[in-house]
Order: C-alpha cells, then sequence, then structure tokens
C-alpha cells in the first residue's frame, strides 16, 4: 500500500495548519481538479450562449449524427464508475436535491406514509415532512439497531419491514449514514421494500468514491449521491439514478424548458446555472484512479479509520463494537464519559472549542443521546491528526 498521510496535502488547497478530519461534510476539491474547472469555466466565458445551448446539452432528443452533448459525456463517466449506463442518471447540486425531486414526484393522498430510517440525514428527513405534510400524508420513522448485535444484514432488513404498513408509499434507505458512518446493507433492505411493493429511494450521499458501487444491482428505483464529498468533484455535483420504470415520472424540483422530453432533457437544463462542476466529475473520477490509486486510496482510508476508531475508543474507556464489513472511511466513536454526561449541548460546544482553540476540524455530534465525534479519513490524514485531535478533547475544560 502506498505511504500517503500529511505530505499529500500538497494536492489540496487545505490550510496546513488546521486539523481536517472532516473529509466528509462537504469535501475537499484537489487542486488538479479545480484547475479543470476554471480550464472549463473559461472556456463558458468565451461563447456563454453557444456553450450552454449549444454544446452543453440539448432539450430535444439526441440526433444520432450530432456530438453527443457535454453534459451527457461527463456523465458517461460517472456512469461507467457506479455501474450504469450515463442516459440513466442525471446531474443534481447534491443528494439532497436528488432526494427533493424523488419526493415531489411520487403521488401522494392522505394516510400516505414516507418510511425513513432513524438513522436518516437530518435534511432527508425535514423534505420528507414537509412533502407529506403537504397532502396529509406522514413520515414513519424505522428504529435501526446501533450499535449491531448479531448479523446486521437481518437485523436491518427486519427493521425496516416492520415499519411498511399497506399504506408506504415509498422507503428513503440510507447507504451510509452521516451520523453513525454506518455502511448499511442496502440490498437486503430494499429487497423486503420491493416485496411488499414499495418503491425504495437510497440517499448514497457519502457513498461515490468512498467504496465500490454498482447501484443497479441494489434493486431500487432511484438512487442519489454526491460527488462532490469523497469523489473529489468541486461543490455542487451530485447524481440521481433512475430505474427505466421510474423514468416518466420522475422530475426535477425545478421544471423548466425540458418539461416532459425526457428524463436527460429535464435535469439537464433547470435554468442558467454554472454548469462545470458536473463537467469536473471525470476529472475527480481521473484523480483518484491516476495519481492515488483508486483500490490504494480506499485500502488507506479505511485501515486508518479503522485503526483509529479502535485506538481512541480504548484510550476513552469506550467500546467500539462497530463490525470491519460496515466501516467505509469514517467512524463514529464515543467521547469519553466525563463530556458524555454533559447531554447533548456539549457536541456543538466541543466542536466549536476544537476549531477556535485548536485548530482541529471535526465533526462532534450526538446519536441516541451520546456524545460522539465522526472520524473520517481521506488520504491527506495520518495517525498523527488524530492523535492531535485525542489530546485536545482530554485537554477540553469542559
Amino acid at each position: 500500500m502506498p505511504t500517503f498521510g500529511r505530505s499529500f496535502l500538497s494536492h489540496w488547497w487545505l490550510d496546513p495548519a488546521i486539523t481536517y478530519l472532516n473529509h466528509g461534510t462537504v469535501g475537499a476539491t484537489p487542486r488538479a481538479v479545480l484547475e479543470a474547472q476554471h480550464a472549463w469555466q473559461r472556456r463558458i466565458e468565451a461563447q456563454p450562449a453557444a456553450f450552454l445551448f449549444r454544446q452543453l446539452m440539448r432539450l430535444t432528443p439526441d440526433d444520432a449524427a450530432a456530438p453527443r452533448p457535454l453534459l451527457r459525456q461527463a456523465a458517461d463517466s460517472v456512469g461507467a464508475f457506479i455501474g450504469a449506463p450515463g442516459d440513466d442518471l442525471v446531474f443534481v447540486d447534491n443528494a439532497s436535491t436528488g432526494v427533493n425531486a424523488v419526493l415531489r414526484s411520487i403521488a401522494l393522498r392522505p394516510g400516505d406514509e414516507i418510511v425513513v430510517l432513524d438513522q436518516a440525514y437530518g435534511a432527508v428527513i425535514k423534505a420528507a415532512e414537509f412533502v407529506a405534510r403537504g397532502v396529509g400524508a406522514k413520515v414513519v420513522v424505522a428504529a435501526t439497531p446501533f450499535p449491531v448485535q448479531g448479523d446486521p444484514t437481518e437485523a436491518y432488513a427486519d427493521a425496516v419491514e416492520r415499519a411498511l404498513t399497506p399504506r408506504t408509499r415509498l422507503a428513503i434507505l440510507d447507504h451510509i449514514s452521516s451520523h453513525t458512518a454506518l455502511t448499511l446493507p442496502v440490498a437486503a433492505m430494499t429487497a423486503r421494500c420491493r416485496a411488499r411493493g414499495v418503491p425504495v429511494l437510497i440517499d448514497g450521499a457519502h457513498a461515490p468514491g468512498a467504496i465500490d458501487l454498482d447501484v443497479a444491482a441494489f434493486g431500487a428505483d432511484w438512487y442519489v449521491g454526491n460527488l462532490h464529498k469523497w469523489a473529489f468533484a468541486p461543490r455542487a455535483c451530485g447524481f440521481l439514478w433512475v430505474a427505466s420504470t421510474q423514468r416518466a415520472a420522475t422530475h426535477p424540483p425545478t421544471i423548466s424548458w425540458g418539461l416532459d422530453v425526457g428524463l436527460t432533457q429535464e435535469f439537464d437544463w433547470t435554468g442558467t446555472r454554472d454548469p462545470s462542476p458536473m463537467l469536473c466529475a471525470p476529472d475527480g473520477i481521473a484523480f483518484m484512479r491516476d495519481v492515488l490509486g483508486l483500490d490504494a486510496m480506499r485500502a488507506w482510508n479505511h485501515d486508518l479509520v479503522w485503526r483509529m476508531a479502535h485506538e481512541l475508543s480504548a484510550r476513552w474507556g469506550q467500546p467500539f463494537t462497530t463490525l470491519e464489513s460496515m466501516v467505509g472511511c469514517m467512524a463514529s466513536v464515543a467521547l469519553p464519559e466525563r463530556i458524555d454526561q454533559l447531554g447533548e449541548a456539549a457536541a456543538p460546544a466541543l466542536k466549536d472549542w476544537l476549531f477556535h482553540e485548536r485548530r482541529i476540524e471535526a465533526q462532534v455530534l450526538a446519536i441516541d443521546g451520546h456524545v460522539c465525534v465522526r472520524l473520517a479519513a481521506q488520504v491527506y490524514n495520518d495517525e498523527s491528526d488524530y492523535e492531535r485531535l485525542a489530546d485536545a478533547v482530554d485537554e477540553w475544560p469542559a
């Protein structure tokens, strides 16, 4: 395995004076990808109208003799990376935008139900609640195990199935939970939903780049993911994959000129915006493969966060029982008892203190009433970063 670590900070614009342990929140774009983005922006500005309306996208169905639109070419590269044809996916600004597109595309009636996991991202829950309350539907929260005892596949599939009723119209399932950082058995959970005739949206915000993906193999109706987190695209860049059975009914939250022309035409043009993050998605993928080495990057990130989760848990006297198969490149670890006893309010207080007083950017959050830190590992991190975090936590004068 290559030796990564802090020397690789030179590939980013990250401030070396800050210990950055929070790659998962908004990502960090490599210099090379930003340079590619600037090149696209200069090309756009040379002739904006011609670029946006003649090269970027096409509002009418593709003419076989015409060059493939640039946005569709970028989608082809992303599709190959996630296991799908390019025209099975569309670009969105972020995973939340993709989730909103699906929620606003389903036909809900009073009394209908949307199932979400208790590990779901807060913004996703709010979006589901907003759409549900507009028609008199409701959101049902499936209680999932954390930590997991026994076989996680059966435990999570059972948890989802218990939440399903004849009124369930959609299940939103997390692939990698934002706060627990667990990689969940989405294929098994999806199978239970499909057996009951329930459409499934998988929220894979943290998955692309972090783990290997074959989105069509999960059996879901929709899969949404961010490319500006672990796949190194510029912000804002995500994708929405749509199964063939759902394409006619799936629309973007912003309706524009592409309405009813087809899935790709609707999403490729939702009004004037900067398309350079989407056009740079292939550059982020190339950076992973050609500069870092995809397998080497994932192995480093996983090994580092797995070891540090155990070391910090032991140091703080807290059990870490998460199965290795459920850890990608993040892990949530319980903080020392003296901090946990302060309650959930300690999470934002410690997070701010770490940043302002120790120059450490780390995600501190409450999980089921316990204060935890979500460790994230990227190739610019090494053991010294986590030692600095542990020392600072022990020094916090709470």
